[in-house]
């Protein structure tokens, strides 16, 4: 049994798995990959997602290192999202998943 931030899994897939579970955050991570973007810039590019679940899951990656924020000091305030190492890492295993979609979904 493992533990991280006060919840237990089963295995280290569990735990990888609950970090990218729900709708969102893996389209959040493919599009930092291709590199820094701001909060409206990312709620553009991602139709369906409404302002406070962006908010939510941005803030849920961050806190579990896979995006780094920074707000730079100017008026009004500039705040920029991209992927931290270990979020380049979780990228390369979304896109392997995404590649055997495509190979065994390519119908649809």
């Amino acid at each position: 049994m493992l533990q991280y931030n006060n919840k237990k899994y089963v295995c280290h897939l569990d735990l990888a798995m609950d970090l990218i579970r729900g709708k969102w955050k893996a389209v959040i991570i493919c599009h930092l990959y291709r590199g820094p973007k701001r909060f409206l810039k990312l709620q553009r590019i991602i139709s369906g997602v409404s302002q406070k679940v962006l908010n939510e899951k941005l803030t849920e990656l961050e806190k579990d290192d896979i995006i780094f924020k920074t707000t730079y000091p100017e008026v009004p305030p500039r705040v920029e999202y991209e992927l931290t190492e270990k979020g380049k890492d979780l990228y390369t295993s979304l896109n392997l998943l995404e590649q055997w979609s495509k190979k065994y979904f390519s119908d649809l």
